[in-house]
């Protein structure tokens, strides 16, 4: 039989996994199950960039880089466009169905988790949130314990020969991204001598903007939708989400604005 477009995207198995649990049906959970798929099918593209972006650096390949760092600052603009179908949602729609969501929670993504360590926000205690039962907190530990997307970035600044302190180099890749004044003045430099680098740094800081507004929009969300309630299956809710919120994924590209 010939290969067909529903065949290539598996597209009965696509749309059988789309299984509202309400009853009779409310309408708006048929919404709820699609944007969050779609959301984790994002979420997959991006680590799926991000491997290749730290294959890019590695290699000292700026061109490769740079096209990647596209593709994912508008991968970035997508997923915050998407809140806006969300939002359409009001509270009393999602309350008509929340019940059935009995224990599930966003907390749970592992994959979201995956994305967070990838740029170096890394906290241990939130894998526990990731059922064991499942396979996939190993998939996030995984990444807990990788090199992130800023320690490739050190092996590209240093081999352009850029100092990059040593301390950076030799920390445990466990610990979150911390911002480095030896490393802000290095860069700094660089913004003055080498323009091709620029290009690069400000894809960078764009995708760690597009980055920061979905946060913000998805706590808005979050809030307007359940107010100062717990989350889904006693997630921490609003307030947990917060702790996220202003902390930039390449803090020394923030830090060094105001010398410029």
């Amino acid at each position: 039989m010939p290969l067909s477009y529903s065949t290539y995207l598996r597209l009965p198995e696509l749309l059988e996994l789309q299984r509202p649990r309400s009853t009779p049906p409310e309408h708006d959970e048929m919404l709820f199950i699609v944007i969050h798929q779609v959301y984790e099918l994002w979420f997959k593209l991006v680590l799926h960039e991000t491997d290749k972006v730290n294959r890019d650096f590695s290699a000292n390949d700026l061109y490769g880089a740079i096209a990647t760092w596209k593709r994912l600052r508008t991968i970035l603009k997508t997923l915050v466009g998407q809140l806006d179908i969300l939002e359409t949602m009001t509270p009393l729609s999602f309350a008509s169905f929340r019940d059935r969501l009995d224990t599930a929670s966003g907390f749970q993504s592992f994959q979201f988790r995956e994305v967070e360590f990838a740029y170096g926000y890394k906290r241990a205690g939130v894998t526990t949130s990731i059922p064991g039962h499942e396979g996939h907190r190993e998939a996030a530990e995984a990444r807990l314990g990788a090199r992130s997307v800023v320690d490739h970035f050190y092996d590209f600044l240093a081999r352009r020969g850029i100092q990059v302190p040593a301390d950076l180099v030799a920390r445990d890749v466990r610990e979150p991204t911390r911002p480095s004044e030896p490393l802000q003045d290095e860069l700094l430099r660089v913004y003055r001598e080498q323009p091709e680098l620029v290009i690069l740094f400000e894809l960078m800081t764009d995708f760690d903007e597009g980055f920061q507004e979905w946060r913000y929009r998805h706590i808005k969300l979050v809030e307007r939708t359940i107010g100062a309630k717990r989350g889904t299956g006693g997630s921490p809710g609003v307030e947990f989400l917060k702790q996220s919120l202003w902390k930039p994924l390449f803090p020394d590209l923030w830090a060094i604005r105001h010398r410029m």
